[in-house]
């Protein structure tokens, strides 16, 4: 499954770069690409492992808001 995140409070790549890094060592997530650019994130993940609220939560632990976009 396929979902995109809106992303609160980024200020750079760097951040970008940290939600990628911490949400693909996640287990049940394939991908993660976001773009600071468009402020979200693309997320490709297991609907069996994870789901779109723990998503949220992971991006909430390490420092930015997400809500779901579709």
């Amino acid at each position: 499954m396929k979902k995109i995140f809106k992303i609160f409070d980024m200020h750079c790549t760097s951040c970008a770069m940290n939600i990628d890094g911490e949400l693909e060592e996640t287990e049940g997530i394939k991908e993660s690409n976001t773009s600071y650019a468009k402020s979200q994130t693309t997320v490709e993940f297991d609907e069996k492992k994870i789901d779109e609220s723990k998503i949220t939560e992971i991006i909430k632990n390490i420092g930015y808001k997400a809500s779901l976009i579709n």
